[in-house]
């Protein structure tokens, strides 16, 4: 796949999360239809919490030479930082803001940046391609959690 591809792809999951949580409800949006996950609200705050931390992996690893890139841990996140306090359509901003962002910058690499790396404080190397790899994925990945939820409360996917 092209890097240009994989940017487009990057942007396009943003329309995959907001129509994976059209028309719930607050009350549906703070369900917890599936014992032992995370409710859809908490999804959606998880993916904006990380959005701006890959962005700034990603930056980093543009803009210095083998920058640290320190590892962060999702429930944590989801325990300390109001996921039940937060806006969904905020959360989603968040998400949308950062990727067009970052789409913008990444659209003027040359080919041979995506190859430059950071030090991941868990994973050792990983490249620039790896990073837009892994946040690509990352919607896609939650929003079929989001699905599964939604079929368990009787909405149509």
């Amino acid at each position: 796949m092209s890097f240009s591809s994989l940017i487009q792809q990057y942007l396009s999951g943003v329309d995959q999360l907001r129509q994976a949580v059209a028309g719930m409800s607050p009350e549906q949006l703070a369900a917890t239809p599936v014992p032992g996950s995370w409710s859809t609200q908490q999804v959606v705050c998880h993916l904006a919490d990380f959005e701006p931390v890959y962005a700034d992996r990603m930056k980093r690893v543009i803009a210095e030479d083998q920058p640290l890139l320190l590892s962060g841990d999702p429930d944590l996140f989801a325990a300390r930082l109001a996921y039940q306090d937060r806006d969904v359509q905020e959360e989603l901003e968040v998400v949308s803001a950062v990727r067009r962002q970052m789409a913008r910058i990444l659209s003027t690499l040359p080919e041979a940046a995506f190859q430059r790396t950071g030090q991941h404080s868990t994973d050792g190397p990983v490249s620039l391609e790896t990073l837009l790899t892994r946040i690509t994925g990352h919607l896609p990945h939650h929003v079929k959690f989001i699905h599964e939820k939604r079929a368990a409360l009787g909405m149509n996917s």
